[in-house]
């Protein structure tokens, strides 16, 4: 079902006649994609409870990262649906304007539109993303491509690394997943259908290329030389691991917080002596997608690293006052409450439903070996040691574990989901600025906002205009913004 939806009112990428727009040289925007009050709850009383001897029935609650950084809400809805996915909500928060479910950075009448970080690019600004999902997906696509469809992925890699972008690159550095959409189909991982070499390219215009976890500690050893901009570090063919896998393989991957870090450092030392500072995006993108399949344990362990990187932000901001932060969810996922909660039975868990997946499917032997590594490892592995002999039979029976085991899961912590999809429901408004400057953004951003209308508060504190880059995209016509229904591969979610 489609609805009309009236912009009236809404002041749609247009700014509010009372913001006082305190002038910063740096900006952080931060996305926990897929978090909603439940979730910041359920991490909260989770570590509080770590901390207190584990006695619920004597709670205590600690503050995280996120906690004290509240300012306002967001509400969330796309021009063709009351419920938004990822990329029309990204391209309201990084564009400024309304747009369908599926748009990249276009307005429904699938014209590109410029986003803010193109906007700060084009004044000079140092810019950024760094995300845990695919470096093309929707969320951080809509800051740097332009395309009618979100499953549009290879182009979406041409746009970011500048190969078919009508004004060239627009970002200095790139982290996160998604290496197969930079290779030509000649190499055997590729996601490509062409022989484009999207990392070859990068090289040749000068861009760091690292594809492992050895690259990026290289890069993160913190000589000026090995932190030069720009550069792209691309850690996972697909998605980045969620936190709770990553953290027991911490050798293949960095975590979000040392992606984090390390492009800040990038970022101060590169603009330390101009006139111009930075815009960075980051994304806590797999927060979502473990909302999108009932995991818990996935979900609370991303939540809690969002809130880590929530806490760094602060601290540096502290050290770096000429710099401010807000963030906000693009919606929530999965419908969470906590009904007779108790997240302790979550500690035991050491993997995602998805590790859980790659080792179920990987392993082969007889039947009678496969029930007993389900018995042995699986089980235990996901939490849920103890189930009696009838539970494990029920179980390898249904050959199901995605939706049994994250359900039984999930009511064993009093864990409640009432969807595998996006909810329609307001988000909150984070945001963080120090001493004045801090001041003016709580006066500023205290209420409701429409998405629409963050980037513009953005523009005002930055003192850059949108506007100007959508009048040079257009110029380029629309061949380039390829076709508004298209197929996207398997492997890679719609989230």
């Amino acid at each position: 079902m489609r609805y009309a939806i009236s912009l009236v009112g809404l002041l749609a990428g247009t700014a509010s006649a009372t913001w006082i727009f305190p002038q910063a040289r740096n900006f952080i925007y931060i996305v926990p994609d897929g978090y909603g009050q439940a979730s910041q709850t359920m991490a909260r009383d989770y570590i509080s409870l770590l901390r207190n001897g584990e006695n619920p029935s004597a709670p205590f609650s600690i503050r995280l990262g996120a906690d004290d950084l509240v300012i306002g809400t967001v509400q969330t809805l796309a021009s063709d649906n009351l419920i938004t996915d990822s990329a029309a909500s990204a391209t309201a928060f990084g564009c400024g304007v309304k747009t369908y479910n599926n748009a990249i950075a276009v307005d429904n009448d699938g014209q590109p539109v410029g986003s803010i970080l193109e906007a700060a690019k084009m004044e000079g600004f140092k810019t950024g993303l760094v995300v845990t999902s695919t470096i093309n997906h929707a969320t951080p696509a809509c800051y740097a491509a332009h395309v009618a469809n979100r499953n549009s992925y290879e182009k979406i890699a041409e746009h970011e690394i500048g190969y078919s972008h009508p004004l060239g690159s627009q970002v200095d550095i790139l982290m996160g997943g998604g290496r197969c959409y930079f290779k030509p189909k000649s190499d055997s991982t590729s996601c490509r259908s062409d022989d484009i070499d999207l990392f070859k390219y990068a090289e040749k215009k000068g861009f760091r290329v690292m594809q492992d976890r050895k690259g990026f500690d290289e890069l993160k050893m913190g000589t000026s030389k090995a932190a030069k901009l720009p550069y792209i570090g691309l850690f996972n063919d697909d998605q980045m691991m969620y936190e709770i896998d990553r953290s027991r393989k911490p050798e293949q991957e960095p975590s979000l917080l040392e992606m984090v870090e390390t492009a800040l450092v990038s970022l101060d030392r590169a603009t330390k002596l101009t006139w111009r500072g930075y815009f960075l995006m980051i994304e806590a993108s797999r927060i979502d997608h473990a909302g999108h399949a009932n995991d818990p344990a996935a979900h609370l362990h991303d939540t809690i690293m969002y809130n880590d990187v929530m806490t760094f932000v602060r601290e540096w901001i502290d050290k770096h006052p000429d710099t401010m932060m807000m963030s906000a969810a693009d919606h929530e996922c999965g419908g969470l409450t906590l009904n007779g909660f108790n997240p302790l039975p979550l500690k035991s868990v050491s993997m995602s439903i998805e590790e859980v997946g790659r080792l179920w499917s990987s392993f082969n032997g007889t039947s009678a070996e496969k029930r007993s590594y389900l018995s042995s490892t699986i089980l235990p592995g996901y939490g849920l040691s103890g189930l009696s002999d009838s539970e494990i039979d029920t179980i390898f029976r249904n050959n199901n574990l995605g939706s049994d085991l994250t359900k039984r899961l999930s009511s064993k912590a009093g864990v409640n989901w009432s969807s595998g999809g996006h909810t329609a429901s307001d988000i909150t408004l984070h945001g963080y600025g120090s001493g004045w400057r801090g001041g003016n953004l709580k006066a500023d951003m205290a209420g409701n906002w429409d998405n629409t209308q963050l980037p513009g508060y953005i523009e005002g504190v930055l003192k850059v205009k949108m506007d100007k880059v959508t009048a040079k995209l257009r110029k380029a016509g629309t061949e380039w913004l390829g076709k508004r229904s298209v197929g996207g591969p398997d492997h890679i979610h719609k989230h």
